[in-house]
């Protein structure tokens, strides 16, 4: 295996682990999707072990799996929450802590959850923050089924370039039932009037931008962790 490969997951693991010591007991945890998330969820069975005792909101049939293999309780995702702290990575930070988030189709629950927690952490290796959103990461949106065409073209009128996601040759559900469009753009410079258009457009149902949700980044980098403060909208 690439030794990159295995120093990325080790710099995962390690912000992690620094994220779940936010968490206090008795709290309700927002529990994130993806490889970073992974750690957390690992990491909070760790400390249920000794004593933690929370209760987690997850963001997907694989993160709640997940959670219950590591002991965590989880809430009835159709109830009202009151989330305390919710854990999540993101695919891509910028130096105002604004997030592209879907690379693994579960930005919808994720803005949900996030929406609905008093403290947002995210977690990441360092190769995810960039000076700018967009560029090299396509950013998802996510849209009805229906007419998902046409929401295409509305979308290539505003200059966008739209493709629909598909995974082993099948166009890609996410789990609500609704399709992914990536946008492939240059620089996001203005990423909250970018999600402000996006969702006038009809059948989209969320972007993956999420602006001005981050209270604390934590970051794991070759020289340790690092922990940056957010302002939150």
């Amino acid at each position: 295996m690439d030794s990159k490969i295995v120093d990325l997951e080790a710099l995962k693991r390690m912000a992690a682990e620094a994220a779940v010591r936010y968490v206090k007991d008795g709290q309700v945890v927002g529990l994130g999707t993806g490889s970073t998330a992974k750690y957390v969820i690992l990491a909070l069975g760790e400390r249920m072990k000794t004593g933690l005792r929370i209760t987690g909101v997850p963001t997907s049939h694989e993160t709640a799996e997940l959670a219950r293999r590591s002991g965590i309780p989880l809430l009835e995702t159709e109830n009202a929450w009151a989330i305390d702290v919710d854990i999540d990575g993101a695919d891509q930070v910028d130096p105002q802590l604004n997030l592209v988030k879907g690379g693994g189709g579960a930005l919808l629950k994720e803005k949900i959850v996030a929406a609905a927690a008093k403290q947002v952490i995210i977690v990441v290796d360092h190769t995810k923050r960039v000076p700018c959103l967009g560029n090299s990461f396509p950013l998802p949106v996510e849209v009805i089924p229906f007419g998902w065409g046409s929401t295409a073209k509305q979308l290539e009128a505003l200059g966008l370039k739209p493709a629909l996601r598909e995974r082993n040759g099948q166009i890609f559900k996410t789990e609500a039932g609704h399709y992914i469009l990536d946008l492939h753009l240059g620089r996001i410079e203005q990423p909250a009037e970018l999600e402000t258009r996006l969702n006038l457009v009809p059948g989209i149902v969320e972007t993956g931008l999420f602006v001005g949700r981050t209270d604390l980044l934590i970051v794991g980098a070759p020289g340790g962790v690092e922990v940056q403060q957010g302002v939150r909208q």
